[in-house]
């Protein structure tokens, strides 16, 4: 199977994370919120896709922000 190029993963990753982590967080607050009651899935795929929504452009923005950030406490290699 033929590889992405390199330059994708600057949109890739923080896709990726986002989807999972907006994906897990946003049910956990669904079902504290409301219980497992019978609408939480449509619920839940509200939630979810507003905050992932959100979260993706922000995500674009502050990856490279808090690498250089960090890049001024953390060794590089």
């Amino acid at each position: 199977m033929k590889k992405l190029p390199a330059r994708t993963m600057q949109f890739a990753l923080p896709l990726a994370l986002t989807f999972i982590m907006t994906f897990l967080v946003s049910g956990v607050a669904t079902i504290r919120a409301i219980g497992l009651a019978d609408d939480m899935p449509s619920r839940w795929m509200e939630s979810w896709l507003g905050s992932w929504i959100l979260a993706f452009p922000i995500m674009l923005f502050l990856m490279p922000v808090m690498r250089r950030l960090l890049s001024r406490i953390i060794e590089q290699k």
